[in-house]
């Protein structure tokens, strides 16, 4: 069996995410939650997705770093935001966004520049664009991701003009909207909830001067991972990294979500 992944390829860090792709798939095993004592081997297609019709080839789709109202523009533009809506919270299929893709997956984002920011939505949480900006620009930061499992040790990761999940949104509270705060448009609502994966360590080091941490900031245990039911969010670049882990990880939830 052969699944084709897709990586959005309008803008920022999409040839990045295909290398650990294929890294991942050649450090580890991958296979099909088949019934019995055998399990399936899976290929994979990385597929960069330009167009309605290529991604409606994909099983699953990362949304990458970089610009988020630039990618959330050309995808506009190109008659792509409409067919992510429906990729992500209609159909239901595995997403992943990190940084700038975290932005676009949430259902509400403030601190977005006077034009406003178009979102897809899929994730119930409201972030906060390029909060690391308001002290310095990027973070480094061993993280500790349980997820990879008990003996994966840390995760070394850089937050690059970074945003955080600064709030769980809960659908029987009102979203208390600000004037530099954008929605998602609903769709298909989700039972799923949100489950927090990581957040930022108060030993997280500013790359600017090397020395002041997150807990000189009152940034420690910011929220910076997240997932709810087919949708997983990183406020971190894990492909700018030469650390395939989390790209094999999520491959494997992808499979185990497709693969009946």
């Amino acid at each position: 069996m052969t699944l084709a992944i897709g990586v959005l390829a309008l803008q920022g860090a999409f040839a990045e995410h295909i290398q650990l792709l294929r890294r991942a798939v050649a450090e580890a095993s991958v296979s099909a939650p088949l019934q019995g004592s055998t399990a399936e081997s899976i290929g994979f297609e990385f597929v960069e997705v330009r167009t309605p019709g290529e991604l409606a080839r994909c099983a699953a789709l990362i949304i990458p770093g970089g610009e988020s109202t630039s990618i959330a523009l050309i995808a506009e533009r190109t008659g792509l935001l409409e067919p992510l809506r429906d990729f992500v919270k209609v159909q239901r299929k595995p997403v992943w966004g990190t940084c700038a893709g975290l932005i676009l997956l949430a259902e509400s984002a403030n601190k977005t520049k006077a034009t406003g920011q178009d979102l897809i939505g899929g994730l119930d949480v409201r972030v906060h664009r390029n909060y690391f900006g308001r002290q310095v620009e990027s973070f480094e930061a061993d993280l500790d991701l349980p997820f990879l499992g008990e003996d994966a040790g840390t995760f070394h990761s850089v937050f690059i003009r970074a945003p955080v999940v600064e709030k769980v949104l809960s659908a029987s509270l009102p979203v208390d909207h600000t004037e530099d705060m954008v929605t998602a448009p609903a769709r298909k609502a989700t039972a799923a909830p949100v489950e927090i994966l990581a957040r930022l360590p108060g030993r997280a080091r500013a790359l600017r001067d090397r020395s002041t941490t997150a807990e000189d900031l009152g940034e420690d245990g910011d929220i910076v991972a997240v997932r709810q039911g087919n949708v997983f969010g990183t406020a971190f670049h894990p492909e700018l990294t030469d650390d395939a882990r989390i790209h094999a990880w999520w491959l494997q939830q992808v499979v185990n979500s497709t693969v009946i």
